[in-house]
């Protein structure tokens, strides 16, 4: 197997983990800003003993402050939201909305790097809102509260937006000659600010548990693979092959959460999530 594919595979199969792992998180009334801080602390760790091993350099110039720092606040506020919207909407719902976040990317790269719109790119998005749509009306339907279910998918696609624009910033960024390297410790330091902010100023309370500390070891962990096998997989081969394989991570939320029986497969559901794939792939291949 080529190591693109490997590696985008590593990475997706972490990503569907950590995915299944903010659901568990979530359904217990818990402090999100503490969990997300704790991820940051473990992200930026592992990700300075890599880059102490590597013997890598890091670049401070104004572009890539300004570009880590910003983009690093999208990603931030992307995963608190994919975290409050999961404790009432399923998994598999949350994470293909989230992973869905590359037809924000297309809609805002249209808008503000004016990319073009093709035939492919606006097909893909067809499939993507028909996977969306498939999956509202089906958890919907089941949802004895229907306004708190609502208000939790519209979570989830303010977190997808989010992502989307983390991406968009973060492309500007590189085509900018921002460091990348440097980038991505600004993106883990990010979670540590937003976390303690979020913590602080919204839930109104900062104390640390060993249930908390073992959540965020985990994740922490899971995030540092995460981003480093999609690294590895777009240094040796293309990103346009990398990335939809890695943002596929959904179809493995959806298994561990049928093998973990949190919920159950239906004819209404793999075909929500077959859209979702095509989706990702047309948007891709554009």
């Amino acid at each position: 197997m080529h190591p693109t594919i490997s590696f985008a595979l590593l990475s997706l199969l972490f990503a569907g983990i950590n995915d299944v792992t903010f659901k568990y998180y979530s359904r217990k009334k818990r402090s999100k800003g503490m969990y997300v801080f704790g991820i940051g602390i473990v992200w930026t760790v592992l990700q300075a003993i890599t880059f102490r091993i590597q013997g890598t350099t890091l670049l401070i110039d104004q572009n890539t402050l300004l570009f880590g720092l910003v983009s690093g606040g999208f990603l931030t506020i992307s995963n608190i939201l994919l975290i409050e919207s999961l404790t009432y909407i399923d998994v598999s719902f949350g994470s293909t909305i989230y992973r869905l976040n590359t037809i924000g990317v297309i809609a805002l790269s249209a808008l503000f790097l004016r990319e073009p719109l093709t035939l492919l790119k606006s097909l893909g998005i067809i499939c993507g809102i028909i996977g969306v749509s498939l999956l509202y009306h089906k958890q919907h339907n089941n949802n004895s509260n229907n306004t708190t279910f609502t208000i939790s998918f519209a979570i989830a696609v303010i977190a997808s937006l989010a992502r989307a624009a983390y991406g968009v910033t973060a492309k500007a960024g590189i085509s900018q000659n921002a460091d990348q390297n440097t980038m991505l410790i600004l993106f883990s330091s990010s979670w540590v600010i937003g976390g303690v902010c979020y913590a602080k100023l919204r839930e109104k309370r900062f104390r640390l548990t060993t249930k908390k500390v073992l959540y965020s070891l985990l994740s922490g962990t899971l995030v540092y693979f995460i981003v480093n096998f999609l690294m590895l997989a777009i240094q040796h081969g293309e990103a346009s092959i990398a990335i939809p394989v890695a943002n596929s991570s959904f179809v493995i939320a959806l298994f561990l959460s049928m093998v973990l029986k949190i919920e159950a497969l239906t004819p209404r559901k793999l075909c929500a999530i077959s859209c979702a794939v095509v989706s990702i792939i047309l948007l891709s291949q554009a």
